[in-house]
């Protein structure tokens, strides 16, 4: 994920190129500071994926706009929401 934060609003969507390669753009209006754009980037994926935040961690790059996102749940479910939003207008 590349993180954007003190974003205008809350969204997940696009692509980013990055250094690591592709990236989903994740913009959230908590500013970087003590955890808070941490917390909105987890929730706004967990709203992007339909699970609850207990299933949603950040696994790597607390401290980093590029974070590699830790998610819980039955995986026939994950791949078929993910795979329908990757296909939402906006995503490429």
């Amino acid at each position: 994920m590349r993180v954007a934060p003190k974003a205008s609003a809350d969204a997940v969507g696009g692509i980013a190129a990055t250094a690591a390669g592709a990236a989903i753009k994740v913009r959230v209006r908590a500013p970087a500071e003590k955890g808070s754009a941490n917390a909105a980037v987890v929730a706004a994926i967990a709203c992007w994926l339909d699970v609850a935040k207990s299933n949603v961690a950040v696994a790597a790059g607390a401290r980093s706009r590029l974070k590699r996102i830790r998610v819980t749940g039955r995986p026939a479910h994950l791949q078929a929401v993910l795979v329908a939003r990757l296909a939402e207008p906006g995503i490429s």
